[in-house]
Formats: C-alpha cells, sequence, structure tokens
C-alpha cells in the first residue's frame, strides 16, 4: 500500500472521528439543538466510498447520520459546527441543523431527514446526469432499516427501468434505531434486494476503508460504462446510540467493545506505526486537532441568523 495514500484516509477518517466527539460534547453542554445522530465507526464507510469518485462530475446524497459524508466530500469543518451551532456560516445557513448538512460546492447534497425518501431523489439526480451525457454518478448513502421502505423501492425500480447511474450504499450497521438485523431481515446480506428490480449488486467490509473504495469503484466503473445502477451492502457498526438521545440498552457494553476491536482508524494507524511512521501519525493527529480546535473556535464566534431573514431560502433564488 502507498503511504501517502495510507495516512490521506487516516487524516480524513480521524478528521471525522473528532468532529463527531466534539459534537457530542457540544450537545451534552447544551449547544446544539434538536437531533444529533454521529458517525462514530462508520467513517471508513464514507471516506473509501467517496474517493472512488470525481466529485467535479459525480453527486453524493445521504440520509440524517451525515457530517461524516459533508466533511469525506470536503465539507468546512468550521461551517459544519456552524450548523450544528445554527449560525448564519454554518453550511445551510443554520437553517438545516444536524439532519440537513448541504454543501453544493462539493456536490453534497444532503442530509436528508426522512428515513429512505432520498432515494427518489437520488434517482432523479442521476436521471439528470444521465440526460445530460455528463458522464458523472450519484452516490446515495442509506441505513439498513431504510431498505423497508417505500421510497426505497421506488427508487430502484426506476432505477433499473431508465438504466441510471446510480449506486445505493447500505450502511449496514446492523441496528434499525433499536431493532437488531435479524428481526427486520430475513437474510444478512442486504444486497440481496437488487435481485427484485434488477440492479447489480455487491458486498464491502466497512471497517476496511480500502475494501470500500475498491467495492465501490467497482460499482463506479459499472455505472459509468453501462449506465447501470448498483446496490451495496456494506457492513459496518456505529459505537454510540442512534441518535444522543438513545442509551442503547438494546446491546451490551461488551458487544461495542469487541466490535471496536477492528476499529478502521486504529486499523490504519497500526500500519503506519508498524512501518515506523510514527512521526507522521502525531503530525495528522496534531493538524486533526488545530483544524477542529480552529473550526470550532469560529463557528462559536459566528453570528445567529438574523430573524428578519427567517424566510430566506425557502424558494430557489430567495
Amino acid at each position: 500500500m502507498d503511504i501517502s495514500e495510507i495516512a490521506n484516509f487516516y487524516r480524513k477518517m480521524l478528521l471525522i472521528r473528532r468532529f463527531e466527539e466534539e459534537s457530542a460534547r457540544l450537545y451534552t453542554e447544551r449547544k446544539i439543538g434538536g437531533f444529533l445522530h454521529l458517525y462514530i465507526g462508520q467513517e471508513a464507510v464514507a471516506v473509501g466510498a467517496i474517493s472512488a469518485i470525481n466529485l467535479s462530475t459525480d453527486y453524493v446524497i445521504s440520509a440524517y447520520r451525515c457530517h461524516g459524508h459533508y466533511l469525506a466530500c470536503g465539507g468546512s469543518v468550521e461551517a459544519g459546527f456552524a450548523e450544528l451551532l445554527g449560525k448564519d456560516t454554518g453550511c445551510a445557513k443554520g437553517r438545516g441543523g444536524s439532519m440537513h448538512f448541504y454543501d453544493v460546492k462539493n456536490h453534497y447534497y444532503g442530509g436528508w431527514g426522512i428515513v429512505g425518501a432520498h432515494v427518489p431523489v437520488a434517482a432523479g439526480m442521476a436521471w439528470a446526469v444521465k440526460k445530460n451525457k455528463t458522464g458523472g454518478v450519484v452516490l446515495c448513502f442509506i441505513g439498513d432499516g431504510a431498505i423497508n421502505i417505500g421510497p426505497f423501492h421506488e427508487g430502484l425500480s426506476l432505477a433499473a427501468l431508465w438504466g441510471l447511474p446510480l449506486i445505493v450504499i447500505i450502511e449496514n450497521n446492523y441496528f434499525s434505531m433499536g431493532t437488531p438485523l435479524h428481526k427486520t431481515s430475513p437474510v444478512e446480506d442486504l444486497s440481496i434486494r437488487a435481485l427484485g428490480y434488477p440492479v447489480a449488486r455487491d458486498c464491502a467490509d466497512g471497517f476496511d476503508v480500502f475494501d470500500v473504495r475498491d467495492c465501490v469503484s467497482r460499482a463506479v466503473e459499472r455505472a459509468r460504462s453501462k449506465n447501470q445502477t448498483t446496490l451495496i451492502d456494506i457492513k459496518c457498526y456505529r459505537y454510540r446510540g442512534h441518535s444522543m438521545a438513545d442509551p442503547g440498552t438494546y446491546r451490551t457494553k461488551e458487544e461495542v467493545e469487541e466490535m471496536k476491536k477492528k476499529d478502521c482508524i486504529l486499523q490504519l494507524e497500526k500500519i503506519l506505526l508498524d512501518k515506523g511512521y510514527q512521526s507522521l501519525v502525531e503530525k495528522i493527529k496534531k493538524e486533526v486537532e488545530e483544524e477542529i480546535t480552529t473550526g470550532l473556535s469560529r463557528a462559536e464566534a459566528a453570528k445567529f441568523p438574523d430573524p428578519a431573514t427567517v424566510t430566506n431560502y425557502v424558494y430557489v433564488n430567495s
């Protein structure tokens, strides 16, 4: 493996982890209102998948556990914290909060709060890039709980019918909120749903950023060359509850600690340390802490939106 590539992935995943840890702290200090769904443990999915596309031509859309996707697309730490804090400098002007991150400049289109409802939106985006012959593809991230929602089936059906360059990634963390996978699906391989449309299917190890990248790269090639949709089941695990309001009592501490032994970030750190790159690891950690500290400080100092602008951004060009 190329050391610079490993270091790059390590840095991006560590940045997401630290962003989420600080977000949790802000929430407990009651500086963040509403819901907060953390991405801790799943960083390799967003980073590995998004590394396989070209954000100058391609697009990303996801659900409400969206901070990781936003940052993996190149989103600003400062604008991310500002959004959580409801500040005017937030990535959605302080209007969306945790569930609705948005970054058009980096081709990241949310952050959608309604489970599974963004799959038809993703299909529409894929239809647009196909119609405009841009050569682009669309990555759509969903949770395992979303595969039993009507819009998931509608979106996949249209994608298969129209031959769309769409890649739907199931971040299968084994829990639909607090309901374990074995109570919501008769099989563990959720990519089997692809057979019903039909579209291509694949699986990846969500603890291994390189396996995720390679799997998604294959799907990207199918989408670009054949306008073929792919459904990917990526096995991962979230260490925190469904949201900050969820104590996670439906699983044991022993189970969580056992899953942490496969931590995607620690895997890369171990590779770097085993190869003698201790100083590089320390440098990356220092840079990440500086980016987090600086971004949060600026976000906290930013102003809240002027109440007079409450109706702004409700309509296009408003």
